[in-house]
């Protein structure tokens, strides 16, 4: 790893920490594909929907943990 390489890592990781986390989710996912893997890619579809899951259903999973 070069120099240039370290310094272009260190500045995506600084940049992930400014982003909300439904672009995390994104994110990882695009990540992984890139790498070629098909179980990662099948783990990110599910955890996408996850994520959709809770923002759309936010107010039930609240009043849920309030009860």
């Amino acid at each position: 790893m070069t120099i240039a390489n370290a310094t272009l890592k260190e500045q995506i990781l600084a940049e992930l920490d400014h982003l909300p986390e439904a672009a995390l989710v994104e994110t990882l996912a695009y990540v992984q594909a890139q790498r070629g893997s098909p179980a990662a890619t099948q783990d990110s579809v599910f955890l996408q929907a996850y994520e959709q899951s809770k923002q759309t259903r936010a107010e039930v999973y609240r009043r849920l943990a309030d009860s």
